[in-house]
């Protein structure tokens, strides 16, 4: 499955609020082997928020964590825009939601809060262990928590632990070469798809350092690439420290 955040608030990119999620989220997935495919921190606008989800629905093995717009106020669009994406259908009461929203606020759930159990059709509900108004979920692929982290990583890690069967971590190498970019793009083309590559290159002391970062499920194919580009780098006579 590929996963994909989305992180929904004007405040955050007007610099009132700091985000937090993906950092969150980003270790959730990492420790349990689950591969992060991007993660998206958007302004309240319906259209930004409508043509988002619907780019991560073109890919079929999505699975999408949504962060916040998901209350009452005006400016919380992501229920009715979640219903139009992913269900072509109009937002109704959700039963279970309506009775856990009167149980908590009693008659001051109406007019407003109530609003917050109009939930798409078919919607599954995510506990909230703060207040009760809770999150939802649908086809057990695509779920919609609120922008508080103290209300929305629980229904994280809930979700992860009980829906989504943790994976093996890729076998990984890491190093540092005292040379830059362009000496090493030979050997980076000659490694194969399977194994992953970054490079991150540096200063350091005014010398040019590349940072590298070689993964593989393959243990023995990671080793092959990764003795081939010590070697390649030995023969270069550049020298090398290995970080892992």
């Amino acid at each position: 499955m590929n996963f994909y955040s989305v992180i929904i608030g004007t405040e955050l990119l007007n610099g009132r609020r700091v985000d937090k999620h993906f950092s969150f989220i980003n270790e959730e997935l990492t420790k349990r082997g689950l591969n992060h495919q991007a993660s998206f921190v958007i302004k309240d606008k319906p259209e930004l928020i409508k043509q988002t989800f619907a780019f991560i629905k073109q890919d079929p093995n999505a699975v999408m964590f949504s962060f916040g717009g998901i209350g009452a106020t005006p400016d919380d669009l992501t229920r009715k825009i979640a219903a139009q994406v992913f269900t072509c259908k109009p937002l109704s009461l959700h039963v279970g939601a309506k009775e856990l929203i009167e149980k908590q606020f009693g008659a001051e759930a109406y007019p407003h809060r109530i609003n917050m159990g109009m939930l798409p059709q078919d919607a599954k509900l995510l506990h909230n262990t703060i207040n009760n108004v809770p999150g939802f979920y649908l086809f057990e692929r695509y779920f919609f928590t609120p922008g508080f982290p103290s209300m929305a990583w629980p229904m994280i890690t809930w979700t992860l632990d009980t829906l989504f069967a943790s994976k093996a971590k890729p076998h990984t190498h890491s190093f540092i070469v005292d040379t830059g970019e362009s000496d090493l793009i030979d050997i980076m083309k000659s490694l194969p798809e399977k194994i992953e590559l970054s490079s991150l290159p540096k200063m350091s002391a005014g010398k040019r350092q590349v940072e590298i970062y070689l993964a593989a499920y393959d243990k023995d194919l990671l080793e092959q690439c990764y003795s081939n580009f010590l070697l390649h780098v030995k023969q270069k006579g550049f020298t090398c420290k290995v970080l892992d």
